[in-house]
């Protein structure tokens, strides 16, 4: 697919993915590191990126089978906010942790019961965070069913969130951008192997 070629390309060519040693927040090691917060600081390539989401979401959901879309402070929010505008669709978001005044609010935005949202992330590790909000919401009366995120990096997420009902989509995996700049030959072979024996593991 073009998109997936072009967007591999410029994750690259902006050192948003980078190869090598890496510890993650979790404390595990990884052969990658990616980190979509710098796509927002190259508005071409981020409308595009927003535009191919939406598609999905239209091609998967429609865009009439929910209310709301939801982010995932901070990554996702971002992400969230330019869906919502461009699909003119209620955005409504989850606190990392609860409000400490006034209404103490877990969910941001205007909700109502049996509100049906869409959730945006940007990176899909093992899914605790896609949980955890999804958790948040049920309490206030909003269901999760589908949950997109930009890259999946093949860690146990959608097994995760499968047993909980919510089917998560991906823009693109972890594994075909590695493929990609193997393919156009940024990446070398033994770049490619680690990580599919990092997903592997």
């Amino acid at each position: 697919m073009e998109f997936v070629k072009e967007f591999a390309i410029f994750l690259h060519k902006k050192g948003i993915i980078k190869f090598g040693n890496f510890t993650l927040a979790s404390g595990k090691t990884s052969s990658y590191y990616v980190d979509l917060r710098l796509v927002p600081s190259h508005p071409i390539e981020f409308r595009k990126m927003i535009k191919h989401l939406q598609d999905k979401i239209i091609r998967d959901v429609k865009l009439d089978n929910f209310d709301s879309v939801v982010g995932i402070p901070t990554g996702g929010l971002v992400f969230a906010t330019a869906l919502a505008t461009e699909s003119l669709k209620p955005l409504i978001y989850v606190r990392d942790k609860p409000k400490e005044y006034g209404t103490l609010k877990m969910v941001e935005g205007e909700i109502h019961d049996g509100m049906r949202a869409v959730m945006i992330d940007d990176v899909a590790n093992t899914g605790d965070s896609v949980v955890a909000a999804t958790k948040s919401l049920k309490k206030v009366g909003v269901s999760v069913r589908d949950v997109f995120v930009i890259i999946n990096r093949m860690e146990g997420a959608e097994q995760v969130l499968s047993e909980m009902g919510v089917k998560m989509h991906s823009v693109l995996s972890i594994l075909e951008v590695a493929e990609t700049l193997y393919e156009q030959e940024l990446i070398d072979k033994s770049v490619l192997e680690e990580l599919k024996r990092q997903i592997n593991s």
